[in-house]
């Protein structure tokens, strides 16, 4: 070949020749995974190195500096630098204020909930928060129950924009007075006549007809959801067409509400009515008047500790709690209102002053879910690194799912099962995992595996291999 054709053709040769070299580097079993999912090795960012030492030569590196899509395996940035940040008892405070005196069980005036960004305010902690209200006196509300969302700025979206998939619980957005993660749970319980299933709903939502019962039907429980025939398509009556095989027995199934600005103040109405107690008004969206605020309030109620929230968000991978986490991060001090563009602020400035990497990660929502995040190999390498290294390292080992044992590992095939402790991530064309591999060395590495592809649905068995290889390093 003539000179002439290395000077049309050297820059593609040499990417060629580059690639063919960090793929030879791969381990057999990593190749042969690869080759089966159909995922070239360009596809993949690959890091195996020493997870205490910060100098350490890595084991495996495969285009380690690449930016990639890394999935939920973003939210280790935002669990351990709100581990650092805030500490790993910090807890949410939910202030309850009445505007009115209270005689013989009678609130004259409002009752006031103020949300600051609790991330667990689930449907049997706001029971236990009624509940405490009731404790105080307070058996019927001559005014209304106002909520207050105002610690939050989130612009509204819809929740279909990300993958079309609207009445997913994951899809719920973020908001200062998160409850239930604007779900619905609804739970199918058989009958032992075998005629019907019963259907609760939990939480019960004020103004919105359900229907008690389905059919039940004979076959096998394939897709039940699909045979139920489910319309969602009115925020205000949910009804089934269909029915369900008797050969499930008790089926739940959590969905986003459909019409999820008005999902709290039904939530709350609802509830509150359903433990007996009294309202005159309704619940609605609205802010705590500035009077109030320089009072005492009712009460305070305090979410779980932060390291138990990031158990919840790393084990289950829960995005509407990484986010309500992530916007607590923009907001001074608790006061004000929070905003993304600020919480970005504050891990950037923390990446370069704790971490202290180039390669600061690209963040939009502390989730994962978004096709913007950007991270490299090395970057989440670095981090692994330095949170082994620090005070909080059990805080967050403890949240990662263990593979074959549990959250999102649960049905890992890696045979190195218990020896993993992994945040995984999954979005279309996006598979990644990241965290610690115990090693029969006695050793433990920082293990990273980033695979943007099409094919990236079918990459488990590749990052089982990794996990397996790293693991086996006698």
């Amino acid at each position: 070949m003539g000179i002439d054709f290395y000077l049309r053709h050297g820059l593609t040769v040499l990417l060629m020749l580059v690639s063919a070299t960090a793929h030879a580097q791969l381990p057999a079993a990593l190749e042969e995974a690869l080759m089966r999912a159909r995922i070239p090795a360009s596809a993949t960012a690959l890091l195996v190195v020493d997870a205490q030492d910060a100098k350490a030569v890595p084991r495996l590196q495969h285009r380690s500096e690449a930016p990639m899509q890394a999935a939920s395996v973003m939210k280790l940035f935002t669990t351990y630098a709100a581990l650092d940040l805030l500490g790993p008892a910090y807890s949410w405070s939910t202030p309850v204020y009445i505007d009115g005196l209270v005689r013989d069980g009678t609130l004259t005036g409002n009752l006031y909930i103020q949300g600051q960004g609790d991330p667990q305010l689930v449907m049997e902690r706001l029971w236990l928060l009624l509940r405490r209200v009731q404790s105080l006196g307070i058996a019927r509300i001559s005014g209304d129950i106002v909520l207050d969302n105002s610690a939050f700025f989130v612009p509204d979206q819809d929740p279909a924009a990300f993958d079309g998939e609207p009445l997913r619980p994951y899809n719920a957005r973020p908001e200062a007075l998160l409850i239930n993660y604007k779900s619905i749970v609804m739970t199918f319980t058989p009958e032992p006549s075998g005629r019907v299933a019963r259907v609760q709903y939990d939480p019960p939502l004020w103004g919105v007809q359900t229907q008690d019962t389905v059919a039940l039907s004979g076959g096998a429980c394939n897709d039940y959801r699909a045979g139920l025939k489910a319309d969602f398509s009115d925020p205000l009556r949910i009804r089934f067409g269909g029915a369900l095989p008797a050969s499930c027995g008790e089926k739940i199934w959590p969905i986003a509400y459909a019409d999820p600005n008005s999902y709290a103040p039904r939530a709350v109405q609802g509830l509150w009515r359903s433990m007996g107690a009294g309202l005159d008004g309704n619940a609605r969206w609205g802010t705590v008047p500035p009077k109030l605020l320089e009072t005492r309030p009712l009460l305070e109620w305090r979410s779980p500790p932060l390291a138990e929230v990031v158990r919840e968000i790393n084990k289950y991978s829960n995005n509407v709690m990484a986010q309500q986490v992530f916007l607590t991060l923009g907001r001074d001090g608790g006061k004000g209102t929070a905003r993304a563009e600020a919480s970005r602020a504050v891990l950037q400035k923390w990446w370069e002053t704790r971490v202290g990497s180039e390669d600061a990660p690209l963040v939009d929502n502390g989730a994962g879910l978004s096709r913007s995040e950007r991270v490299s190999a090395r970057a989440l390498g670095h981090l692994l690194q330095h949170a082994y290294r620090s005070p909080l390292m059990p805080e967050l080992i403890a949240s990662l799912p263990i593979s074959g044992i549990d959250g999102t590992l649960l049905r890992s095939k890696a045979r190195a099962a218990g020896s993993a402790h992994l945040k995984t991530g999954s979005i279309l064309g996006v598979n990644a995992i990241a965290g610690y591999v115990d090693a029969s060395s006695g050793k433990r590495y920082a293990v990273v595996a980033l695979v943007n592809h099409g094919n990236a649905s079918a990459a488990r068995p590749v990052l089982d291999a990794l996990v397996d290889w790293a693991a086996q390093d006698q």
